[in-house]
């Protein structure tokens, strides 16, 4: 006959070894997601590159991102829009 605490211990240590792996592999999966996540708000513009939220350092990021050539391409389209307005006007 094979002694119960035996048994028991195996049991126990299979599961304690199956509980670590879960929580390294959770552990894991949300670094791997938390840093894919960080990439794609900084690409896109959502969050700045450098921790600058203003000031040319800021801009000279903001001009790689979608987000800043958008806000770029709108701001030029504006400035042409008053430029041509006060041409057709004759403002100075």
């Amino acid at each position: 006959m094979t002694d119960l605490s035996s048994v028991t211990s195996s049991i126990s240590a299979g599961f304690a070894k199956q509980t670590a792996n879960v929580k390294q592999a959770a552990n894991t999966v949300t670094s791997s997601f938390s840093s894919a996540l960080n990439r794609v708000e900084t690409t896109v513009g959502i969050k700045p590159k450098t921790g600058f939220t203003s000031g040319p350092t800021y801009e000279a990021n903001q001009a790689s991102t979608l987000t800043g050539q958008t806000r770029a391409a709108l701001n030029h389209a504006v400035n042409n829009t008053i430029n041509a307005a006060k041409t057709v006007l004759h403002i100075k």
